[in-house]
């Protein structure tokens, strides 16, 4: 078992990868075996596949705050007409679209949470058709997702109640950086520098939801947070590295999360939730739930 970033880089040369490190980590853990483990993951990426394509054709969601944007995006896609990349552009759509199917009370797969559902498949659905990805190498990216996923739970949060917006996107996104990393042939160590330059340039993210609901601005920074992987990601794949060791990243993001204000932690009492018009908006979604 691997208890920090560095401990599952130096683990995962004695396995063909860091996939496999994860999986046998997880025989252990589960008592189940290979097979099993792998059918599981498909079952999670058959979900990420049909909350993205749901989303896609167009959702609304209950209170009517968040709805469409996946389907507009599509749209701006299909004139190729546009500034960003294809494949990161590709990726915000997607990971929109799983938002808003989590704001539409659909089914996603929590990775790691709900509200940030959309960046990890958002960024696979995206990226596996160029990279050529087999099934397999796609359960594969899933699994490298996963355990970058597990220290950094481990050693300080994915929950924006305890952390902020930093610990549910900024976790999200630094592991989608990693999977992506490895998907393109990186090292491990690569795939933990691109952890460590995502965490970086998310921390202190508050989290601030509208009406204390999943929908604003979390829709919007599920897709902030996949284009963060792919720069990242590429960063690390040309050779750069983080000044401050993955670890250290993981443990200041900690620290910021036991530091940041009661207000900023998914209670709706701070940011963009405290804005007037988002006082409006609560007290119109209140009133048609009294009505």
């Amino acid at each position: 078992m691997f208890y920090s970033i560095e401990e599952l880089v130096q683990q995962s040369h004695a396995y063909s990868s860091i996939a496999d490190l994860m999986i046998t980590i997880e025989m252990e853990n589960s008592g189940r075996d290979r097979k099993e483990i792998r059918t599981l993951m498909e079952r999670n990426l058959q979900v990420m596949e049909q909350s993205v394509e749901k989303g896609i054709n167009g959702v609304h969601s209950v209170t009517g705050l968040t709805g469409d944007d996946a389907k507009r995006l599509n749209s701006y896609l299909d004139q190729d007409d546009f500034l960003s990349g294809s494949m990161i552009l590709k990726a915000v759509r997607n990971a929109i679209a799983v938002n808003e199917v989590n704001a539409s009370m659909g089914l996603v797969c929590a990775t790691p949470t709900a509200g940030s559902a959309g960046v990890v498949p958002g960024v696979l659905m995206a990226c596996r058709e160029p990279l050529g990805l087999t099934r397999d190498q796609q359960l594969d990216f899933l699994f490298v997702a996963g355990a970058f996923g597990l220290v950094i739970a481990n050693n300080a949060s994915i929950s924006g109640a305890q952390g902020g917006c930093q610990a549910e996107i900024g976790s999200a996104s630094a592991m989608a950086s990693a999977a992506l990393v490895a998907a393109k042939g990186g090292t491990a160590d690569q795939s933990a520098q691109a952890v460590a330059m995502t965490l970086k340039n998310m921390m202190g993210l508050i989290c601030d939801p509208v009406a204390g609901l999943v929908e604003v601005p979390c829709v919007k920074r599920n897709a902030l947070g996949s284009s963060q992987a792919f720069i990242s990601a590429d960063m690390a794949l040309a050779g750069i590295k983080s000044v401050i060791p993955p670890d250290e990243v993981v443990e200041a993001m900690d620290k910021v999360s036991q530091q940041m204000p009661q207000m900023f932690r998914e209670t709706a009492e701070g940011g963009l939730a405290m804005t007037p018009t988002a006082q409006r908006l609560s007290k119109e979604i209140e009133t048609k739930r009294d009505n």
